[in-house]
């Protein structure tokens, strides 16, 4: 039997490759001459370097960047097999959980870390880089990670403004003579699961902006200051990114994305799917299992789960999802793809206990589902 094994990671517990080496172990106790091929996945959100570098046998790359507020830090991105693909989480540079609560501020923070990791991945010779851009601490619409890449931006007394998200207004006009031609050349996909546009009462800054920090009023100027962003794109570079769905998300940075660097945003688990070649993989399959941390109604919204199972039905194969613990409404998943959602939990345990014991819990479900699943 040809068993595919396509999970996400168990959030707090074990990595998308772990998982998939759990549920592997389960099976081929019951079943030891399975032909297995494990694809561990992600949704385009936390864990997608992991789960992509792991999934094409790539490497990771640590390289110097500023934090959110411009301090010295590391941060690490991947360079997938073949050589020529980046995937970056722009959390890994400008995300929120790098800054302390007390030092939230979106009219100060920059998104100029991550593109500082873009320049990285040109000078290793990427022409197509995934950005996954959830997890901002910034309200600067892209305009700190253009500045990396040699955009220009301008007071109408032709001085350099500052960075952070109250620095917007200010901009007279965008330089773009500077920008590394290398961009140019290269396919840059955004793993955007938001439909916020860039201003107004579901925009980036009444959205997301006191999450980061910004009181009501500097809710008001951030969006404004996004707007006034926005005009100037639009009459300078010919682009309207203002209304795009998606544009709102990380602060703007999907709006900064298409403005500058020509980007495309697109849901993220679909670009997981292209990358890792799942249908391909699936098709090969007799038996398809996928698996997720936590599994409800929700799951349908873009998870991995979700979008594991629809490709399995695409294919007309079975499809049985493992999960940590199964939340309300989840037996509507069963309409949407999902032949079998099994809890990896027989008893009630503490939270620590199932994140510790979370390996042997999966690599037990595993046997007991396999063996369900011959008696059919």
């Amino acid at each position: 039997m040809k068993i595919l094994i396509a999970p996400d990671s168990f959030k707090d517990s074990l990595s998308a490759k772990k998982v998939a080496e759990s549920i592997r172990r389960g099976i081929i106790h019951e079943l030891p001459d399975a032909d297995i091929k494990m694809l561990p996945l992600a949704d385009g959100g936390e864990g997608t370097v992991n789960a992509l570098v792991d999934a094409t046998h790539g490497r990771t790359i640590e390289v110097a960047v500023v934090d959110p507020l411009r301090r010295k830090i590391m941060a690490k991105y991947g360079l997938l097999g073949d050589g020529r693909t980046a995937v970056i989480e722009m959390a890994a540079a400008s995300g929120i959980e790098l800054l302390k609560p007390t030092e939230r501020n979106p009219w100060l923070t920059t998104s100029f870390g991550t593109g500082q990791m873009i320049r990285d991945a040109l000078d290793k010779g990427c022409r197509k880089i995934i950005i996954g851009i959830g997890g901002s601490a910034t309200n600067d619409g892209g305009v700190g990670m253009a500045m990396a890449l040699g955009i220009k931006f301008l007071t109408s007394k032709g001085i350099e403004t500052g960075y952070g998200g109250g620095e917007l207004s200010g901009i007279a006009k965008i330089n773009v003579s500077e920008l590394d031609e290398r961009i140019r050349d290269t396919e840059v996909l955004v793993a955007c699961d938001v439909t916020n546009p860039l201003t107004g009462v579901r925009g980036a800054s009444q959205v997301y902006g006191p999450q980061k920090g910004a009181d009501q009023d500097m809710v008001l100027q951030l969006d404004n200051n996004l707007k006034h962003l926005a005009g100037l794109v639009n009459k300078q570079l010919g682009k309207d990114v203002e209304d795009i769905p998606g544009a709102g998300a990380a602060g703007g940075l999907g709006a900064g994305l298409v403005a500058f660097f020509d980007a495309r945003l697109m849901k993220g688990f679909e670009i997981i799917r292209q990358v890792t070649q799942l249908d391909k993989a699936v098709e090969w399959a007799d038996l398809v299992i996928t698996g997720e941390g936590k599994i409800d109604v929700q799951t349908q919204y873009g998870k991995t789960p979700m979008g594991v199972a629809g490709v399995a039905k695409k294919y007309d194969k079975p499809v049985i999802a493992l999960a940590g613990t199964l939340g309300e409404g989840y037996q509507e998943l069963y309409s949407l793809g999902f032949d079998a959602i099994v809890s990896i939990l027989d008893k009630p345990v503490t939270l620590n206990e199932a994140l510790i014991n979370a390996p042997h819990l999966l690599e037990r479900c595993a046997r007991s589902a396999i063996r369900l699943f011959l008696l059919k």
